[in-house]
């Protein structure tokens, strides 16, 4: 049996956190790697030892397989630990840590190669008459090849990295007028991701369920099932909310899909966590899809329904010890539901946001309550890594139980500095075809008119007690300001006082009784001069503002094309003098490793380029002008 004493984590974030969390409570000293964007990192400081990689971007450090075999070696650890992401799923990784004399904290490298390529994972499926959802699989990569693939099973189809997962570089194509730039952006999220640019094509089921089968295998040829995931609330094919066990499954399926997910295992010689993906149609036939050969995101709910801990028995698998428990043993009670609580902004198409914790308060601790998270207030989001912050567990006697308690666990959530879909995760909760179990992977699309509703103007009840709350804790402000004092007394009249108020692009002139009380339905955090606070689920940041003075936001001149985030460009696709239509594709930008496509707001001629591939641009800076001329082709 191995020892294992020392564990190196090569990854970063909240399941660098979780690993830690474990592994320290089993007596193993961890060992942290992180990026220069990360030094001052949580997983950093939680660590017992840590090694710096260098670099910013993935592939410069968390993706560099040297560099982390270096900080193993140096850090005298026996083992790793990839959590999930970068270099989890990776064969050759696995085989450098055997040939280093390192513990792999995962899979055979054989069973990287077999089912970390969807390509290969699909034929070995096919062979096994598992069944598949329509596609193409194969090796060669021109566009002829796709188009005659798209073609033959119909459009809409979906484009897929062969060589990752967790929604990185999938594209829906809707006709073959967007197939080519499809593949490239495609293409280029998976190189970026995965370090494998390698597509394969699937005709886009409509409507179906995203229903996952957590599997476990020892070096001693056990394997067992621990029930099933619905992962069907998503978006950009990345999952949001996730609960086990799956509503509405009968134990006829759940066996069924469970003993499919063994076998597939079984066949690849599998060791350790891993998870079948499988669609899920209303007739309850069930599509095998991918399978991930490492820890999911989600692990916890499936902890939360069997009280056992992932994390430990893949450490004790990795050390030889058999699997503590037989399939007739895998306990099942209750229910949990988990969301991922994203820096993004659910109002522009959910794009990643960057910046500083200012606020960062946690959910109350509790029974049935679980955070993992990777942040503290105060720390830097970057724009170059995945927009998690943490994710939120709930666990119920019953589904309703677990539900409640995790829109009351977001409630007591409160986050400023960047923007967030905590509102955006109250409402999708808080929906009745959600609450009655009304799943699919196209809720939030169907819903969204519900899900992402206008911005309302904010009415007198907003600034009566934001002008409160900013006057009772004006005691913290650190930079006093002649807007924010009380205008005096008046003799037999109620006190009055006046404020000048700023929260985004509104200004108002607050006269208000600050002798009244302070209305429960609006929550505030003072940092400095700014108010942060919650107003009917949403979250704002208030101001002392000059009433004298013009808003200082900057308007772009009409036509500008501004980075609606910090970012780097991927690629600019046009040039001053060209003549575009209103939609076209201008400018590529990467942000938290997903691109996105800037398009042109009008027709006309582009008259400034003020970016270049490999820039940084911060949010809000104009990158491209496009002017509007006559007859502009």
């Amino acid at each position: 049996m191995n020892t294992l004493d020392r564990l190196l984590i090569a990854n970063r974030g909240e399941i660098a956190c979780r690993i830690m969390r474990t592994a320290q409570a089993l007596g193993i000293e961890c060992v942290a790697v992180y990026s220069d964007a990360d030094r001052r990192a949580r997983h950093v400081r939680e660590a017992d030892v840590a090694i710096a990689l260098g670099g910013t971007k993935p592939a410069e450090s968390y993706l560099n397989i040297d560099k982390v075999i270096a900080a193993a070696k140096a850090s005298g650890a026996r083992a790793v630990h990839p959590g999930y992401g970068f270099l989890s799923e990776n064969a050759t990784f696995a085989r450098r840590l055997e040939a280093a004399g390192l513990i792999f904290i995962g899979p055979p490298a054989s069973a990287i190669d077999a089912m970390g390529s969807k390509a290969a994972a699909k034929a070995l499926m096919e062979v096994a008459q598992v069944p598949l959802v329509p596609g193409y699989h194969g090796e060669d990569q021109s566009y002829e090849t796709f188009r005659a693939a798209a073609e033959r099973i119909g459009y809409p189809v979906l484009l897929k990295p062969s060589a990752g997962g967790g929604g990185k570089g999938m594209k829906v194509v809707e006709n073959e007028v967007g197939l080519a730039e499809g593949i490239e952006s495609a293409q280029r999220e998976a190189r970026s991701s995965f370090g494998d640019a390698r597509l394969l094509v699937e005709k886009y089921v409509l409507s179906p369920r995203h229903v996952e089968i957590q599997v476990f295998a020892d070096q001693h040829g056990h394997c067992v099932y621990l029930h099933e995931r619905d992962c069907s609330i998503q978006r950009r094919h990345q999952k949001v909310i996730e609960e086990a066990p799956a509503p509405g499954l009968t134990a006829e399926l759940r066996q069924a899909m469970g003993e499919a997910a063994v076998r597939a295992a079984q066949a690849i010689g599998y060791v350790g966590a891993g998870t079948v993906e499988f669609l899920l149609d209303a007739r309850g036939t069930f599509y095998f899809m991918e399978m991930n050969t490492r820890l999911q995101v989600e692990h916890p709910v499936t902890e939360a329904v069997t009280g056992l801990d992932l994390v430990a028995w893949q450490l004790r698998v990795a050390r030889g010890e058999p699997l503590p428990l037989a399939q007739n043993q895998v306990p099942l009670r209750g229910h949990a539901i988990e969301a991922r609580l994203y820096a993004e902004d659910p109002d522009t198409g959910f794009l990643p946001a960057s910046g500083r914790l200012s606020v960062y308060e946690e959910p109350a601790a509790g029974v049935g309550r679980r955070v993992d998270s990777g942040v503290q207030e105060g720390d830097d989001i970057s724009p170059f890594y995945d927009p998690m912050l943490a994710k939120l567990i709930a666990w119920g006697e019953t589904r309703e139980d677990a539900r409640l308690r995790l829109i009351a666990m977001l409630a007591e959530t409160t986050v400023a500095g960047v923007k967030t879909n905590r509102h955006f995760l109250q409402r999708l909760l808080g929906h009745e075809d959600f609450a009655d179990a009304r799943l699919d992977t196209g809720f939030i699309g169907r819903h969204e008119a519900v899900l992402l509703p206008p911005a309302e103007p904010l009415d007198d009840a907003f600034w009566q007690q934001a002008a409160r709350l900013y006057l009772a804790t004006s005691e913290k402000q650190t930079e006093p300001s002649p807007w924010a004092a009380p205008s005096g007394w008046r003799h037999a009249r109620p006190a009055e006082a006046v404020l000048s108020l700023q929260c985004g692009e509104q200004q108002r002139l607050v006269a208000f009784d600050p002798t009244e009380p302070q209305a429960r339905s609006m929550v505030g955090v003072r940092r400095g001069s700014a108010l942060h606070l919650q107003w009917q689920g949403a979250q704002y940041e208030v101001h002392a503002a000059d009433p004298l003075a013009q808003s200082s936001a900057a308007h772009a001149a009409p036509g500008s094309l501004a980075a609606p985030m910090n970012a780097s460009v991927v690629s600019v696709l046009v040039a001053v003098g060209d003549h575009v239509a209103a939609g076209a594709s201008l400018v590529v930008l990467e942000a938290m490793k997903m691109e996105h496509t800037l398009r042109a707001p009008r027709s006309g001629v582009v008259t400034a380029i003020n970016c270049a591939a490999g820039d940084l641009v911060n949010e809000g800076a104009v990158l491209v002008a496009v002017e509007e001329v006559d007859n502009a082709a």
